[in-house]
Parts: C-alpha cells; sequence; structure tokens
C-alpha cells in the first residue's frame, strides 16, 4: 500500500510540474514576440453580445417572434400546398405609387406597351378603313367600341401616368407631385397628347363615320420611341427586338402602299384598265402584293395608261427605291451592332495569328494560343473584362466587383479582421485570367508577386522527389500564394509547383497594388503583418517537431524549465531548503536520472 501510494503522488505531482512548465514556457514566448514585434496586439477577442439582448420584449410585452401573425390562407395545387394571399384583399391594400421611375419601374413599362398597341392601332386600321370597304354600317359599332377603348388608354396617360413621371433637375431627382405635373404641362410631349386627343369626332354627326377624322391620334408616336428604349433597356438580347421593328417598318410601308394603290384603283374604277386592281380574289391580300413588286421594284406589273398612273407609279418607284435602300442600310446596322463582339474577337484573333506566322512561332504554341482564344471568348463573352468596365464610374464599378468577387475574398484567411472599405479597393483590384490545361500557375523557387484565387475549375500542386505526383488539388473558390504579397527578405519564393488541371479561370492580385492600398489603412496592414509572419513561422517548421506516428516514446521528454525557476531551485539547495521547493528539485533529479 504504501508502494502503491508512493507511486500514485509521484504521478500527481509529475503531472502539475508539467504543467507548470508549459505555463512558463508559453508565457516567456508572448513576452519575448511583443518585444520583438512591436506590432503585435492582444490575443483577446473582442466580446460577443449576449443572446439575451436578442430576446428583448417589445413595448407591448411580447417578443417580437410571438406576434399573433394573421389568417393564413393556401392555395392547393397539384400535390402541393402554397401560402397566398387573397386576391381581393392584395387589390384593396394595393396602392397607385405617387411617382413612377421612367427608367427602372416595369409597371410604367407595362403600361406603355398597352399605349403602344393603342398607337398601333390607329396607325394600321385608319387606313385600312378610308381605302377598304371594311368598315360597313352593320359592322361600325364593334369598330367606334376599339376606337374609344384606345381613346380611353390615351386619356389615362395623360391623367394618371405622365403626371407622375420623375424628372431631374440640377442633379436632383424630383418626386413632388406639383413639381411633376409642371413639368409634364411644359413639356412637348404634353402638347402632342392634346393635340392627338382632338374631338374631331364630334365631325361624325355632320359628314358621318369617316376614319380619316381620327388620324391625329397617330401623333402619339413619343410613346412608341420611349417603349423601344426602355425594352432595350430590359432585354438580355436587344438586337432581336430590333430586328422586329426594322421588319415591321418595311412591312408598315408596303401596308400605306397596298392601301393607296386600292384607292387610286376604287378612284379611276375597278377593272377599268390593266393597271388597276381588278377587284377579284381577295382585295387586301392582291393589292398588298401589288405594293411588294412596286416598292422591291420586282417588275413584271402592267404598264400605266392615263397621266394619273403614270404619275402614281413614278412616285410609288421613287418612295420604293428610298424606303426600301433605307430599310437595307438600317437592317445592317442593326445586324453589324448585333455582331460587333463576335467581329472583334475574329480581327483580334487574325492579326494574332498573321503575326505568330510572321515570326515562325511554333505550331504547338499557336495551337495554344488559339485554344484561349476560344475558351476565352466562349466562357466570358470578351477577352478583357477590364474594357467593360473602363467606362464606368468608380462607384458602380465597385457595386460589380462585389457582386462578383466579395463572397471569394472575404473567405480568405489573411485577410479576415481586416477593414471592410480595404477588401473593397482591393477588388477593384483583381485581374481575371484564364489558364489552359497543364499550364503552370506558378514554379517552384520564382519570386511570388501575386496571390491566385479560383473562380472556376481546378489546380493541382506538385511535389515530391521527381516534382510530379499531385499533393492536394484546389478547387474553386480555394486560395494560394496569398504568403507571398506580405512576405520580404527572400520569404517570398514559391515552394511547389501549381499547375491548371483543365481549364482554370484564376483572380489574380499583384502586390504593389496591395501596397498602395495598404497605404491607407495602417492597422489592416499591421494586422496582415502578424498573420503573415504566424503563416511563414508555422511553414518554414521542421517536420521533426511535429513527429509521426512512428516516433512516439515510452517516456516522453521532458520540457525546457525556464532559467528563472531553475535559478529558484538552484538557490534553494544551495541554502539545504527542506521546504516544497526542496521536493521538487529532488524530484526533478529522479525524473532526470529515470530519463537517461
Amino acid at each position: 500500500r504504501i508502494g502503491s501510494a508512493s507511486s500514485l503522488s509521484s504521478a500527481i505531482i509529475n503531472t502539475r510540474l508539467q504543467e507548470l512548465v508549459r505555463l512558463f514556457k508559453e508565457r516567456t514566448e508572448k513576452v519575448k514576440e511583443k518585444l520583438i514585434d512591436s506590432d503585435v496586439t492582444s490575443d483577446d477577442e473582442s466580446p460577443v453580445a449576449s443572446p439575451a439582448a436578442a430576446a428583448v420584449p417589445a413595448p407591448g410585452g411580447e417578443l417580437e417572434g410571438d406576434k399573433p401573425l394573421g389568417d393564413d390562407h393556401y392555395c392547393e395545387m397539384l400535390c402541393c400546398t402554397f401560402k397566398r394571399r387573397p386576391w381581393l384583399e392584395h387589390l384593396k391594400s394595393y396602392q397607385f405609387p405617387s411617382s413612377i421611375d421612367p427608367l427602372t419601374n416595369l409597371m410604367y413599362v407595362l403600361w406603355l406597351f398597352f399605349v403602344v398597341m393603342a398607337w398601333n392601332w390607329n396607325c394600321w386600321l385608319i387606313p385600312v378603313r378610308w381605302a377598304f370597304p371594311y368598315q360597313t354600317p352593320a359592322n361600325i359599332h364593334y369598330w367606334l367600341l376599339v376606337d374609344y377603348l384606345c381613346d380611353l388608354i390615351y386619356l389615362l396617360d395623360i391623367l394618371i401616368f405622365q403626371t407622375r413621371l420623375q424628372f431631374v433637375k440640377g442633379g436632383d431627382i424630383i418626386t413632388d407631385k406639383k413639381a411633376m405635373k409642371e413639368n409634364y404641362l411644359r413639356s412637348q410631349r404634353f402638347k402632342m397628347d392634346v393635340l392627338c386627343l382632338l374631338p374631331l369626332d364630334l365631325l361624325y354627326f355632320k359628314v358621318g363615320v369617316n376614319p380619316l377624322l381620327r388620324f391625329p391620334r397617330c401623333l402619339k408616336y413619343m410613346a412608341f420611341f420611349e417603349f423601344n428604349n426602355r425594352l432595350e433597356a430590359i432585354l438580355t438580347k436587344a438586337y432581336i427586338y430590333r430586328v422586329i421593328r426594322t421588319t415591321a417598318y418595311l412591312l408598315y410601308s408596303l401596308h400605306v402602299n397596298s392601301c393607296l394603290y386600292y384607292w387610286a384603283s376604287a378612284y379611276e374604277g375597278l377593272g377599268s384598265t390593266t393597271w388597276v386592281y381588278d377587284g377579284e380574289g381577295n382585295s387586301y391580300i392582291r393589292c398588298y402584293y401589288w405594293a411588294v413588286k412596286t416598292l422591291i421594284t420586282i417588275g413584271g406589273l402592267p404598264d400605266p395608261k392615263t397621266l394619273f398612273e403614270i404619275v402614281f407609279q413614278l412616285l410609288n418607284y421613287f418612295t420604293g427605291v428610298f424606303a426600301f435602300s433605307v430599310m437595307i442600310g438600317q437592317m445592317r446596322d442593326v445586324v453589324g451592332a448585333a455582331t460587333a463582339g463576335q467581329t472583334y474577337y475574329r480581327s483580334c484573333m487574325d492579326s494574332t495569328i498573321k503575326y505568330m506566322n510572321f515570326y515562325r512561332i511554333p505550331r504547338a504554341v499557336q495551337n495554344r494560343v488559339k485554344t484561349w482564344y476560344e475558351y476565352t471568348w466562349h466562357s466570358q463573352g470578351m477577352l478583357d473584362e477590364s474594357e467593360l468596365l473602363v467606362q464606368l464610374p468608380d462607384k458602380m464599378r465597385l457595386d460589380i466587383a462585389i457582386d462578383v468577387n466579395y463572397n471569394i475574398v472575404s473567405k480568405v484567411a489573411l485577410f479576415q479582421g481586416c477593414d471592410r472599405q480595404m477588401i473593397f479597393d482591393m477588388l477593384k483590384r483583381l485581374r481575371s485570367v484564364v489558364y489552359l490545361p497543364n499550364d503552370y500557375v506558378c514554379k517552384k523557387g520564382e519570386i511570388g508577386r501575386e496571390m491566385y484565387i479560383i473562380q472556376a475549375g481546378q489546380v493541382q500542386v506538385l511535389g515530391g522527389p521527381d516534382g510530379k505526383s499531385v499533393l492536394v488539388t484546389l478547387k474553386a473558390g480555394s486560395v494560394f500564394g496569398e504568403i507571398s504579397l506580405l512576405a520580404a527578405g527572400g520569404g517570398n519564393r514559391r515552394t511547389a509547383n501549381v499547375v491548371a488541371h483543365g481549364f482554370a479561370n484564376l483572380f489574380i492580385l499583384e502586390k504593389k497594388d496591395l501596397n498602395e492600398i495598404l497605404v491607407h489603412y495602417p492597422e489592416s496592414q499591421k494586422l496582415l503583418r502578424k498573420k503573415a509572419k504566424k503563416m511563414l513561422r508555422s511553414n518554414n517548421k521542421p517536420k521533426d517537431e511535429k513527429g509521426g506516428p512512428g516516433d512516439a516514446l515510452v517516456i516522453p521528454p521532458k520540457a525546457e524549465t525556464p532559467k528563472l525557476f531553475r535559478a529558484a531551485l538552484a538557490a534553494t539547495g544551495r541554502m539545504g531548503g527542506k521546504g516544497p521547493l526542496g521536493r521538487l528539485r529532488w524530484r526533478l533529479r529522479e525524473l532526470q536520472e529515470l530519463q537517461a
């Protein structure tokens, strides 16, 4: 029993001694580090908000999360149940906006669509009803119903929408109701809107229902051009709409010409000569066919007989040549604008190939250059992203950079805890680069001047005796080379080869760009310097210190005794003390003999 008790007390004393030595050693290391580097700050973490603060009751005495909600309404569809509000309640709670942003409000674009539909009704059908005998006393009420519905849309546009449009004055966005109304009343748009609603329909009682009296309704062309601008701004492929619109211009010119041809035929008398319409078949289709052959100058038309027919045909030919040439030129501009990027890409690639052929670059290098051009263009839609953003203001470039890159950069351990504005400035300096399969991103031993962030693809870190063994594969969102940004004194050499595994799109931050940013953020500079030193110290530790699974000792080596503690033990030995320090000194000597 005496032997087991003594061994138990020895084990307890040994454990306490090792704990005491460890604490002394940690304190010594901290004091030493603080003396060497004055930028090192305290390791204490900032206090965390108490979770009880989130549970403060509302003034009414209930927690916000415990407030009773309104009655839930559900809609069953197939196998699922969806929560929704009753449409009647939603309609009652809807409030029409007091001001409308004409540039970004989609509801205003939708309203312009209805206005343009009403305008197209007048532009296309007024000539048809005037020239062709399609408007009869039997169906006149249907025509008038749609006419006055279009007039109602015009009137609502004037009274409700146009008087609520925001405008810019002196750099400020004006949203005051009175100012918006006065701005509309002084504009040219108001004069044209009033002119297009002239009540010439009152003359119906005197001259009958003549569609030409509604011709002023076609003067609301400003709404049509505004709708085009707003729609092109929200479409991803606006050139398709431009092609459709240009085609509609051509069809409308043919439509008007066919109406004029039927009117001329009726004036001369249907079937009176070989040149006029003979009154057989569908009148609109036959006249439209004649208008196509005339305006496009296909030929094969009967010769005009009378002076009226000759003059009409000459005017048709002159108008057709002019209109058709204008349409062809506009169509060429639309298609050219749609393929401008592709033309630029082909031009750059052809110039590069011509340059490589002139200097007789090896075929393998030429193929890799061509592959880079093709992949970069198809993956990004452009060769250099910076060219797209160079025309934008600095604030807009920052907003785009935050949306694209902030989630990746904020996860970099080196930059965690730094000033948020410094991160924003750094985002604008990131440069996108595409690497081909088996391209070396960086090589072992070279000076590191950049940090890499993987946006898409994978890279492999190579090592081993032959330098070809894959140590690790880094995927999208990974970061490497960050220590090279802050290392100095020869500590910024690459320690391994990094190769692109497949196509890889990387963001690059150069060292000189980071140094220019850190000049304005001294606190972040101190923090980054501290983190870089810790990373370098952990990377440069010899592997023997960490040991391995096969290096386990039966008795672990004794930690080094602090100098202050050894001095106290030596003084106790010289004094022949028999207190606690004397017993500790005797126990330490036993441990040393046992380890030996």
